[in-house]
Parts: structure tokens; sequence; C-alpha cells
């Protein structure tokens, strides 16, 4: 079992064949963070937690002067009582005060991995998988238990946390702040690396020393956002792609949230993250529980393409479900940059029959078939078809499609509703809004209160019928905007600032039940892009739109940022057209194609206006994707050359068995007499044969690790190339 408790040490050990997390029983009552990182197998506490009392540090033990709570490296530490670090936590009593006292009462072994009621979370098929660890401590004078849940996977070396809080009073209690996890490092020396962006530029990566105090990411727009995404990572000093220490963690969480690291004065570090405290309470009632989202934590000592690739392997394994999870997914090509919102059935149906040609696998129709939707200004929760544009309807078009053997999908926006709607017409007290107060448009349009049961049951309903009324085999769920005005009709003054964590619950219930009714469909979630590119949405949805930014210079940055931590199977790629519609560049058909093919190969163009030379190459590197694709989508991601660094971008996949590897590389600008580029490749086997597909060369396995390619001298803009190689 890997997870054993040491009776005279009091000392919790996890443990799988590489990680060790070690938790240790200070005075019998204080859960103290000895130990994560390689797998160790003896800690003697003593070396590893030394204490020595600090000048305005309170002693929390009066027979132990050296102890206290203020350099206590902690599990989930609380402020009030002498730790003035940031707290994992916060409670208010009905008193007024904010003063807790969790001291430690029992612990519980589990084999497997409980179930989160209502949440997302990473989960086990067998028990044999993982065992759990549940810390359980207690407030005697609130009444409150705290249990802190730990899971370490077998095969994974992965470790995730939660916490719930338990009221076993008789008095009401308000929670103010609740991370799913806190460390606390017993140094300072990393480097702080996390995904930043917006609309159109997501998940660029930002690296830079820890400092004294605190930093912190954060979102409070009701979505996990475009700006920053729920994870972080503390890099040792010097760590590259394949060396150095690495913690990556990442929050399986899609709404409002916070991570924070806090360097003090002694050189350790806290880190925490989970619910944003800010604009945030929740009451917690006698007998009920509240459960905090779930925290994804890997640790890696191959540096960042080591983090990355345990992340991958967890994420398509064991946080993704459904039919599709193992599945290779269909070529798409979506009507939105062709048509935007003036389409007719016959033009949809000469899309579909040119990208049929062409080899694409399925059609999907995005905004604009619904109510009297001719722009963005209404319709919004209207979900029925616009005769108009489709006198057949939805099932006419997708029998027209099935009849020539494409599949049919189509875009949605759910938890939107427009004021110009009959849906608004009838429930205008259904949007998310302050009495009193003006409601903020944006993209002209307001947020359904999702909080509300009824809301969520009329979604639920609608969308079953929806789904049902056509051969659909593919769901684009869109989120335009963010909330403003978080506020609810249906919920007491009390309880107001539960408005957007409850709003989540209710969309995660709602996607809960649609994708078990319909696990023939395969959904993808999006948020004007990439706004809410998530572990919370990926669990109900195995891909996400990546951005709605598809020019293809701009797509290394934004794809290569966010491999990171996603795999090449979440990602939605499109070829478009050109000059692109986000950002005005012109490039080659061909390296549209190849950065696309580096994820979900779809495409989101007018296709009559490509020339007959054109088409021809589209179809040609449809073929070739499809030789491909297993390993892209299911192969471990190797990074060779960062987008942030010059002009030249390559990554590889390898599959599983080392026996196939498909390189992408990319020069963004050609650069006059230039030095020749030699490129290693990582993980081959040294000892295998590899022939590259397109010239029949074959190489060593070390050859191309130690020497690498050779490139030729590239005298031309936009430039690209992949190398596909089998060994023989």
């Amino acid at each position: 079992m890997p997870i054993e408790f040491n009776e005279k040490h009091q000392l919790f050990h996890l443990y799988n064949g590489k990680i060790t997390y070690m938790i240790q029983l200070v005075h019998g009552k204080y859960v103290a963070h000895l130990y994560w990182g390689r797998r160790v197998h003896v800690l003697q506490p003593s070396n590893i937690l030394p204490f020595k009392g600090r000048a305005f540090s309170p002693a929390n033990e009066p027979a132990d002067p050296q102890f206290s709570l203020d350099t206590l490296p902690q599990e989930y530490p609380a402020y009030g009582n002498g730790d003035f670090r940031t707290p994992a936590y916060q409670l208010q009593s009905p008193d007024g005060s904010t003063v807790t006292e969790f001291v430690y009462d029992s612990y519980e072994i589990i084999r497997g991995k409980p179930f989160l009621q209502g949440l997302p979370m990473a989960y086990v098929e067998e028990d044999e998988e993982a065992d759990t660890l549940v810390i359980t401590l207690v407030d005697s004078i609130l009444g409150i238990g705290l249990n802190l849940y730990y899971t370490i996977y077998r095969d994974f070396d992965v470790i995730t946390r939660s916490v719930t809080f338990e009221n076993l009073g008789s008095k009401e209690v308000d929670i103010l702040k609740c991370m799913s996890m806190s460390v606390d490092f017993h140094n300072s020396t990393w480097d702080w690396l996390h995904l930043q962006g917006t609309w159109a530029r997501e998940r660029h990566i930002e690296r830079r020393p820890l400092t004294h105090g605190v930093q912190a990411i954060s979102s409070s727009r009701g979505a996990s956002s475009h700006q920053q995404n729920p994870f972080f990572a503390l890099l040792s000093k010097g760590a590259t792609e394949e060396r150095g220490d690495v913690y990556g963690i990442s929050l399986i969480y899609s709404g409002n949230f916070q991570a924070s690291i806090e360097v003090d004065p002694f050189e350790t570090s806290r880190v925490s993250v989970g619910i944003n405290p800010f604009n945030f309470s929740w009451r917690l009632k006698p007998r009920e529980i509240f459960q905090t989202p779930e925290a994804l934590m890997v640790f890696s000592p191959e540096g960042m393409g080591g983090m990355s690739r345990t992340f991958h392997k967890m994420i398509r394994n064991r946080v993704c479900r459904g039919v599709y999870r193992d599945q290779t997914r269909p070529i798409l090509i979506n009507n939105w940059e062709a048509t935007y919102f003036q389409f007719t059935e016959n033009k949809l149906k000469e899309i579909a029959n040119a990208a049929k040609g062409l080899g694409i696998e399925m059609f999907v129709l995005d905004d604009g078939w619904f109510g009297h939707r001719d722009n963005d200004k209404s319709s919004l929760g209207d979900w029925f078809v616009n005769r108009k544009k489709l006198p057949h309807g939805l099932q006419g078009l997708a029998g027209y499609l099935n009849g020539k053997g494409m599949n049919f999908g189509l875009w949605v926006e759910p938890e939107m509703i427009s004021p110009d709607s009959e849906l608004y017409r009838r429930h205008p007290d259904w949007c998310l809004h302050v009495p009193g107060r003006s409601r903020t448009l944006s993209r002209n349009q307001l947020v359904l209160d999702l909080s509300r049961e009824e809301v969520c049951e009329w979604l639920i309903d609608t969308l079953t019928s929806l789904f049902q009324s056509a051969s659909i085999s593919y769901v684009k769920w869109d989120m335009n905007r963010n909330m403003t005005e978080a506020g609810s009709a249906a919920l007491p003054p009390e309880r107001q600032l539960e408005t957007a964590h409850r709003y989540m619950l209710g969309l995660y219930r709602i996607l809960e039940v649609l994708t078990s009714r319909f696990p023939e469909i395969l959904f993808e979630s999006c948020s004007g892009g990439g706004g809410r590119f998530d572990l919370g949405m990926l669990y109900y949805m195995p891909q996400t739109w990546t951005s709605d930014d598809t020019d293809a210079v701009e797509r290394l940055k934004i794809q290569y940022g966010t491999s990171l931590v996603f795999p090449a199977v979440t990602m939605g790629a499109h070829v478009s057209d050109v000059p692109n519609h986000q950002a005005g560049r012109v490039t080659p058909i061909k390296m549209r194609c190849h950065v696309a093919m580096a994820a979900n190969l779809g495409f989101e163009l007018n296709i009559d206006k490509l020339s007959r030379e054109e088409k021809e190459l589209v179809r040609q590197e449809i073929q070739f994707y499809q030789q491909i694709k297993d390993i892209v989508q299911f192969g471990n991601l190797y990074r060779l050359i960062a987008p942030f660094e010059g002009m030249d971008t390559a990554w590889m996949y390898v599959d599983d068995n080392q026996g196939q590897a498909v390189v992408f590389y990319y020069k963004i600008l050609a650069t006059p007499n230039p030095p020749f580029l030699r490129m290693k490749l990582r993980g081959l086997n040294p000892e295998m044969k590899y022939k590259q597909h397109d010239d029949d060369r074959v190489f060593y396995g070390d050859e191309l690790l130690k020497i690498g390619l050779t490139l030729p001298l590239i005298k031309k803009d936009y430039f690209s190339r992949i190398f596909y190689f089998k060994s023989c």
C-alpha cells in the first residue's frame, strides 16, 4: 500500500515508484509538511523540522518555547493564532470572530479514490490504482470538522488534494476562504512560471524568480479566464525542458480562482491554490458539508518536459472521460469564418461538399442558426431553428451531410441570454443581476443564472430536445462573456457571495446530465476561444477550442504555452483564411496546415477561395495527418525550440513504444546568410533505427538524439516542415 503511518514518529508517508510526500504530526495536533519530491525511503523528522524561536513569532506551546506556528511548515494553515503568513482558509463564527484552532483528530487510509460531490475530479477506474489519505481535524469550539484529502496514484507521478468542511455543531458558520491545497516549501530559490494572456493571445509563458512577499495570479471574472490559467509551476534554478526539479499544480475548476506564493524572511515558500476568496463566502449550516475543488499536483525531476508529459498522461487517462477519451478526433470544417451570420442552407451544403472532396469528415454549423439571429444582438436562449435560413431544419441538414458520408456538429451558447429574445421577455429575472442596478451588456448579452435550479432544469430539458432533434455528432459549447452584477434573485442577502460558485456547480450538473445522456456526442468547450481552458471543463468535454486567434504565427506561442499542461488531443486547432481575421497576417496554406496538424486538425475558411494547387495541398496534408494523428493526439510531447526566443519553433511527438515519431519545425522570418541549424531530437530509443518517410534516409536513434537533424538553409518566410520517422 503506497500510504503508511509511522506511529513512533507520527509520520505519514505517501509514495509510489518515483515520488514521496511526507506529513508529520507535531505535538500530536499540528499537521506539518515534511517533504514532496523524488522517492525516498526514510526521513528523520528531527533532521527535517528543526525549531528555533524567532523574534515576534509567538510561542504556541508553553512546554516548547522554540515552537511557533509562525515558522512551522504546515499542510493547511490558519490565520489568527500565531501564523502571520498567508492562510489556507478563514471561517467566521456567529459572534463575528475569525479565529480558529483546528487540531488533529484522526486519520483514515482508503483504497481507491472517493468521488467529489458535484465537482469535476481526477478519477480511478479500479481501486487498486490509488490510495487516499484523509486527515481529520476539529475545532471543538466552532464544532467544525476539517478533512484533508490526499490521493497518490500508483502509475502516475501525481498527488491530488482537496478539503471538506463539515458543520458538526448547531450554529451556522461562514466560510470566507477555502484553498484546495497549501504546501510550505523549505526554501525559496525557485522560479515561478504561469500562463498569462488575453483574448486571442492566451497562455503565453511567464517565468521569473520568486521574491519576498506575496505574488499571485487570479481570476474574478466568473471563469478561469483568458488572462490567467489556474496552473502554475515552481522550477529549480536553471531548470530546462529536460533537466531540473519542477513542481506543477493545476486546479480542476472553471470559475474564480487564486494561486499565491509567499516567501517569508526565512526563505520558506508557501504555495496555495483554490477558489478566489475575493467576493466569496459560503454559509455552512449544521450537518452540511462544503467541498473544495481538487488540485492536481505533479513533481518532475526531468524539467518542464517531464512535468508536461505527466500532466498529459494523467489528463488523457484520468481526467477526460467518455467514449471519445481514447479515440482520435474527426477532422472538421466550421463555417464561422467563411460565412459568419450570413448563410443559407445551400451555401452550407456547398461548403460541406467541397470539404468532403478534400477528406474532411465533419461539418460544424456555427452561430446564427436559431431564433432570428442575423447578428450578435439577439436570440440567445431561443434554441429553435431559424427556418428562413434552414427550411428543412437541423434534421434536414444533418440528413444531407450523413448521406454524403459526413457527420454533423452544432454550435450552442447555452449559458447566455439576449435581452432581445423570447426567453428574456418571459423570464427577465433569469439572468445574473442585482435589483435596482443596471445590467451590463457584453457582446450584447447577459449571463443566465445557473445558481437557480429551475434555470438549470429548463436548460437541461431544452438542450435534450435540441440534441435529440437531429443526428448530432459534435457540440461546440461556447461562452462569450464574463460575469458582471453577479447576484441571484433566488438567493437571500447573506448568500449573495455564493453566486459565482453556485453558478459553477449548476453548470457542472448540467454538463454531467447532458454528457451522460448523449455519450455519442463529442463535446468541445469554448469561451471566446481559450477563456475557460481548464481541467474542470475537460472532465466533461474532452477537448477545448484553444483560441479564437487562428493565425499560424500566433498559434505557435498559444499552442506551445498550452502544451505546458494540456495534451494535444485536447486542443482544437483550425486552418483559417488569409489575411487572418485576428492578426491580418498572410501565411502559406502549408504552414497553416502544419500548425493545426500539431493538435486536433480542423478548418474554418471558405474553401472556394483556395486555388486548385492549395486545394490539392490541403488534400495531401489531410491524408498525411490521417497517418500521424494517433501519434500527435496520444503520443509523448517533447518541446525542442520555444517560439518566444527567436524565429524558429519545433516540437515532436513520440509514441509509447518509441517506434514512431513526428517532428514539427517552423520558421517565422528568414535571416540573411544564416547559420546551419542542427536540431537534436528527444524521446527516441538510441538503439533503434529510424527511417524518414519522405526520403528513405535511415538514422540510428542515438544519431538523432546526440547529433540531430541538420536543416537546410531556408530563404523564405513562414516556412514549415514535418519529419515522420518509423523504426525499421
